[in-house]
């Protein structure tokens, strides 16, 4: 029978499809003997239906007419192998992904056959057969709409009882293989995506409601994993532990996508069940309570990977509820949350004493009253609408566990290491730029921006609220109050009813929590243990907070910020005799338009995965401290710095930032120099440039073992460069040279041996920083930047004369050097110039 199936026949004719449905209704078993004929009329049949769906209406007619689809479901029962298995749901799948017209689409979702097929029990240990039935059941779900769907849903009283394809997907949501878990969530958004009232109602009640529920529990173990994973990394730093880390941000910032897509579908009672299930199975039995647990706490997420999560979560799930219920919770004593996590908090031992044993304790104070102590309020009675005035002030003790939520993220941004201040300082960043999130929450958790503020008063002094004057230029107006108070006590009597979380008192006076949020961010950009990138990250915040000018400032930041800035300046003029003093002018022009734009961004610069993997620095003990390289890397973020607190003086006093730095413009080669004497341009020499030995001193050098050089050495600056040069004499043109080596005059710490007084000693470091030429792409954390050892000279000259003669050379040039950067920085220096 199936030899006939060979001969020739017109292969996209009517004849052709007639011919194979008929070889098919003869077959009564598949087995091994005829399963290659069934397989590959199966594929005919499909690429024939498919060719008269675009050209013959009379192929799909007959297809009906046969009821070949009930064929297909008889093949699949007595079929004895996988491979028919396989290329029936090949079959099926092409054809409905292929059919254009609608009647035939109706057709193969009528009659119960593709119910059937979706319901039948395949042998799924089988990866393949499995791949083929969820691209099965992706298929499908290409085709719905509002009339397709009922096709495949039993209904009783007008009540969606039976959904088998949404059913039997999510079967498979939490499957170990990636592409499996990603096509099932593409079938479940095309099902929500039709919106239909009662198949959506069918899907949020029991126990199809279950999913959402499963769903975060599952994100919250890829959490726990993540958290994992950034806890053994200092214990295996390498690209490996990298690639991990990354790898679970992108499957967790993909649920979190997910999580908005299905939310965007628009079925309210799903986007209800997400945010409990987020509240109730992470944020607040996990991700509150981790922001101050002991590192040997037997919590499961640590607190730099809740930062990150609570980033991710308001910037990805854009739900109002959900947003705002977490701006509430932030005010809230950290100890409420703990509580409930059944896990003890910052070494918390009940009863009334307080002990620390966190590795890193936090110390100081978020609002500056006495050392060790922190401004809160004292409630009157334990009421979420009561509002104390902002005189009624008590000290509580800083080392207790009993600070509010936004307080830890302050004590962070204060006292944390990078990793915890970049996350707090993103976690409020964030905030601000949600914009799910009232004005009335950023207020009280003290981030909402002055020119907002303003806003905000003035549009309820133009309704007639109140005293319009008052309420414009007072911060504690009794409307601006109220309004916060009704807001806050909306979200704090639904953390009370819905997920059982209690206040014992009120929360402070936004005036006082905005207080608090400027003097944390003073004092971190007057810290020097922690990273100038993220000192901008703060300068980007403050100036969000205060986008105007020197009245927006208090006078004791503003004594703070100045007295840094002086440090700052003074540590800089120290670099104009460093080591690097060639590069202070290009990278603080480099760094001025970087921190300009940084600040000046309307969104913060960096990813919340950033708090996972921060910049690397160079530093490492396999590069000595007396490196160049480490004193390079100090002279960058100390620049970095200095341009911060320069820009944030600037705008201090009211003035607009320029879009270079006031650097003074470079002068031409003195007439009487060693420069223009050996006949060198303002470009500088190069290997190959033709030099005049008027200056130059005759000396010897080994780069090899044994093998010596004669060369003529000269040290020559021009402008803010300097080289140390060897040329080798012209044969043929006397008292001339060609340069053969050029290296850096900056960092060459000449020395006379101790030993030998015709001996030189110089220090040979990069004509360049690696991190400065670094790729600007790059994933933090994942780019190694190659570093570069010292090179070291013993240059031997004819007698000790020569050798002080070069000696002292070189230390005129460095001093010209230095003293034409240090003239070309005095604008920069002078602030009051």
């Amino acid at each position: 029978m199936w030899f006939s199936f060979w001969r020739s026949r017109d292969r996209f004719s009517l004849d052709e499809l007639r011919y194979l449905t008929n070889q098919l209704q003869k077959v009564q078993i598949v087995n091994d003997v005829n399963k290659d004929f069934v397989i590959e009329a199966l594929r005919s049949i499909a690429e024939l239906l498919t060719y008269g769906d675009q050209h013959d209406s009379s192929f799909f007619e007959f297809f009906m007419e046969k009821q070949v689809m009930g064929e297909f479901v008889r093949i699949l029962n007595i079929s004895r192998t996988v491979t028919v298995s396989l290329q029936l749901l090949q079959t099926i799948s092409i054809l409905i992904q292929n059919l254009r017209r609608e009647h035939a689409i109706y057709y193969m979702f009528s009659n119960e056959h593709v119910n059937y097929l979706i319901t039948y029990s395949f042998d799924f240990r089988n990866e393949e057969l499995l791949s083929y039935y969820i691209s099965f059941l992706r298929a499908i779900s290409g085709k719905l709409n509002k009339n397709t769907i009922s096709l495949l849903v039993k209904t009783q009283d007008e009540e969606v009882v039976s959904f088998p394809l949404y059913v039997e997907a999510i079967r498979f949501a939490f499957h170990e293989e990636s592409m499996v878990r990603t096509a099932v969530r593409a079938i479940t958004l095309n099902v929500y995506h039709v919106g239909d009232e009662f198949v959506n109602k069918f899907i949020a009640s029991a126990p199809q409601s279950d999913y959402f529920s499963n769903l975060v529990s599952f994100f919250r173990d890829q959490c726990i994993n993540l958290s994992k994973l950034f806890s053994e990394r200092p214990k295996n730093p390498c690209s490996e532990s990298v690639s991990a880390i990354l790898a679970k941000v992108d499957e967790i910032e993909d649920n979190l996508y997910y999580f908005s897509d299905v939310i965007s579908a628009g079925i309210p009672v799903v986007g209800s069940l997400i945010t409990d299930n987020i509240l109730q199975l992470l944020i607040l039995p996990l991700l509150f309570p981790a922001l101050q647990i002991d590192a040997d706490s037997n919590l499961k997420i640590g607190a730099v990977t809740s930062l990150y999560l609570l980033c991710c979560i308001l910037r990805i799930v854009k739900i109002k509820d959900l947003a705002n219920t977490i701006a509430a919770a932030l005010l809230y004593p950290l100890e409420t949350f703990a509580a409930n996590s059944e896990v003890k908090i910052n070494g918390y031992v009940s009863g009334n004493n307080c002990t620390n044993e966190s590795e890193e304790p936090l110390v100081d104070s978020v609002t500056l009253v006495n050392a060790g102590k922190l401004c809160v309020d004292i409630p009157n009675k334990p009421t979420s609408s009561q509002v104390h005035p902002g005189g009624i002030i008590a000290e509580r003790d800083f080392s207790c566990s009993h600070l509010s939520l936004r307080e830890t993220l302050l004590s962070y941004v204060t006292d944390g290491d990078d990793a915890r201040a970049l996350g707090s300082l993103s976690v409020l960043a964030t905030l601000l730029q949600t914009k799910e999130l009232d004005e009335s929450m950023l207020d009280g958790i003290g981030i909402l921006p002055q020119r907002k503020q303003h806003k905000k008063l003035l549009l309820q002094a133009l309704v007639g609220e109140g005293s319009g004057d008052e309420q414009l230029f007072s911060f504690e107006s009794g409307s601006a109050r109220d309004s916060f108070s009704s807001e806050l006590d909306g979200y704090l009597k639904k953390l009370k009813e819905q997920y059982g979380v209690f206040i014992g008192g009120a929360a402070a006076s936004p005036r006082i929590h905005r207080n608090q949020v400027l003097d944390a961010l003073v004092k971190l950009l007057c810290r020097s243990d922690i990273s100038a990138e993220i000192l901008w990250d703060g300068g980007w915040l403050l100036r969000q907070l205060l986008p105007y000018s020197e009245a927006e400032f208090k006078s004791h930041h503003l004594k703070l910020l100045k007295d840094s800035y002086r440090n700052c300046r003074s540590a800089l003029v120290q670099e104009t005799k460093g080591i690097w003093v060639d590069l202070l002018i290009t990278v603080l022009c480099d760094q001025w338009k970087k921190c300009k734009r940084a600040i000046e961004a309307s969104s913060p610069r960096k990813e919340p995965k950033c708090i996972l993997l921060p910049f690397q620095k160079l530093n490492s003990e396999d590069i000595p401290a007396e490196s160049s390289f480490t004193a390079g890397e100090r002279m960058s973020e100390l620049v970095k710095v200095f341009v911060l607190l320069h820009q944030l003086q600037i705008f201090s006093l009211g003035r607009a930032l320029t879009e270079q730095p006031p650097i003074q413009p470079q002068i031409d080669i003195p007439e009487i120099s060693r420069a223009r004497a050996a006949g060198l341009d303002v470009s500088g020499p190069k290997p190959g440039t033709e030099v005049k030995f008027v200056h130059a001193l005759p000396c010897r050098i080994a780069f090899e073992r044994g093998k010596e050089r004669h060369f003529h050495f000269l040290a020559v600056s021009v402008g803010t460069l300097g080289w140390v040069l060897l040329a080798e004499e012209l044969p043929l043109k006397q008292n001339y040279g060609i340069v053969r080596v050029a290296a850096p005059l900056a960092g060459t710490n000449p020395r006379i041996d101790d030993k030998h007084a015709r001996w030189l000693h110089l220090r040979i470091r990069p004509s360049t920083l690696p991190f400065l030429d670094a790729p600007k792409s790059g994933t933090p954390g994942e780019t190694r930047i190659k570093s570069l050892v010292d090179g070291r000279w013993t240059l031997a000259f004819r007698d000790d004369e020569s050798c002080k003669t070069a000696l002292s050379m070189i230390l005129e040039e460095i001093n010209l050097q230095n003293m034409e950067v240090e003239r070309r920085l005095k604008p920069v220096l002078d602030l009051e110039l």
